[in-house]
């Protein structure tokens, strides 16, 4: 009944204290603790030359040797409490992943590195979705990953890959009703810290702060680029089981520029078609089978539907 009435009060009071996760456990190590030796010491006097037997389960003893037991319990209880539902219900408990953002040092910045796989793919997802940005004022770069809510493991999957990188744990963000089908349409998102290791990659991607196909695409863009690119920006137009990628934002020319690595280096028929927006390229049904060989085995799982593949 103590603990009973102690974990009401805990549990109206603590939670409009700002008090800390490790405060916490100190103050209810402190409590509970007292309340076992108060009731451990009641029950020794009221048993003292009584020697009353009670009954625990199966088994038979003295009141005094259940106190003991009493008090071992009370011990097993707090426990269980530090660690289960009293706890987390008072203090708010982040996920893991859920970094708070905060401010590095010149030092701390210098140590992060990327490596030659992670390079890859960001050279194929800055082909799609991914943008570069340097702080106004800033000398780094940091990275914004963005997904529609439907992509949602998928972004998921992108975090999994550069969480260390990364400031925070992705958000959801909805947008404003559409004006014409008054649909809200949600997404998710996160950042990178703004870092050193991004600039040489955001240097080639971006003149006067628009992003570019670098002049030397034929040398960045490998096979696992290839496939990131296509997760994060192609489609798969299942009447003609041909792949789309959107490449609208870039000129005709660095379209021309994209065709040629994808002919050349990976022995893909691609055409340019034109449509209201710019052009895209498109990956014809009879490369479809050299594309799949190429890809299937490093391409994002639940994106592998994107070249045909279920």
């Amino acid at each position: 009944m103590v603990i009973s009435i102690l974990n009401k009060i805990l549990a109206i009071v603590l939670p409009s204290l700002r008090i800390s996760p490790l405060l916490l456990i100190r103050i209810a190590t402190i409590v509970l603790f007292y309340v076992a030796a108060l009731y451990l010491s009641v029950v020794y006097i009221q048993s003292i030359g009584s020697d009353i037997v009670i009954f625990s389960g199966l088994f038979q003893g003295t009141l005094k040797g259940q106190s003991i037991e009493t008090f071992f319990y009370l011990v097993n209880a707090l426990n269980f409490t530090l660690n289960g539902p009293l706890l987390s219900s008072l203090v708010p408990v982040k996920p893991d992943d859920d970094k708070p953002s905060r401010r590095l040092t010149k030092a701390e910045r210098s140590q992060f590195t990327l490596s030659e796989e992670l390079r890859q793919i960001l050279v194929g997802l800055l082909l799609g979705d991914l943008y570069a940005q340097k702080p106004k004022g800033g000398v780094n770069v940091y990275l914004g990953f963005k997904q529609s809510i439907v992509h949602k493991d998928y972004l998921l999957h992108l975090y999994d890959l550069f969480k260390i990188f990364s400031s925070q744990a992705p958000k959801l963000s909805n947008m404003a009703p559409h004006k014409l089908t008054g649909k809200v349409y949600s997404s998710m998102w996160f950042n990178t810290w703004s870092l050193p290791c991004f600039l040489s990659l955001y240097e080639l991607f971006y003149v006067a702060g628009s992003k570019v196909v670098p002049s030397n695409i034929d040398e960045l863009l490998t096979p696992l680029g290839l496939a990131y690119w296509i997760a994060d920006d192609g489609g798969f137009n299942k009447r003609d089981r041909a792949v789309v990628l959107s490449t609208q934002s870039f000129s005709k020319e660095e379209v021309n520029l994209l065709v040629g690595v994808l002919n050349n280096k990976f022995k893909l028929n691609c055409t340019i078609n034109k449509n209201t927006n710019g052009f895209v390229i498109r990956i014809p049904s009879k490369s479809l089978p050299i594309l799949q060989a190429l890809l299937k085995d490093i391409m994002p799982a639940m994106m592998i539907y994107k070249i045909g593949l279920e």
